[in-house]
């Protein structure tokens, strides 16, 4: 199979085998004008399989969404055809906007002005907690 090279524009890269489509909804890369190729299950000599998202344009991604999904991904920004910024996912300390608190009496539940935030807890097991009710977040209210 022959996936052309992007010009100018964003590969994500290392992401876990099937996670593709999550990333490629919650980013809704469906609204953009330009190429988005998803190769999923691709060849990786560290994880066996991984996914690859390529966006023929330049965007400004949430990395803080991305992180929280999948903190193996790298993020390649391609200028000219050359690869000129690597960025290396990670966990993030904070995430606003991104998670939502399903605790039914939770101020951010209650009040749509406030934003949810939550702060990572427990890093080795990837644990976030609600700001404002300390509820644990679940990786399904994304």
């Amino acid at each position: 199979m022959t996936i052309d090279s992007i010009r100018n524009g964003i590969v994500i890269d290392h992401i876990t085998a099937g996670k593709s489509m999550e990333i490629y909804h919650i980013l809704e890369l469906s609204k953009l004008d330009c190429s988005v190729a998803i190769i999923k299950n691709a060849s990786s000599k560290k994880a066996g399989k991984k996914d690859i998202i390529k966006i023929d344009s330049q965007l400004d991604i949430n990395m803080d969404i991305l992180g929280y999904i999948d903190p193996t991904i790298t993020v390649n920004i391609v200028k000219d055809g050359k690869i000129v910024e690597k960025k290396h996912m990670e966990l993030p300390d904070h995430i606003d906007g991104v998670i939502k608190c399903k605790n039914p009496r939770c101020i951010s539940s209650i009040e749509q002005e406030i934003v949810h935030s939550f702060k990572l807890v427990d890093r080795e097991n990837g644990i976030y907690r609600c700001v404002y009710c300390e509820t644990k977040a679940e990786p399904e209210t994304l």
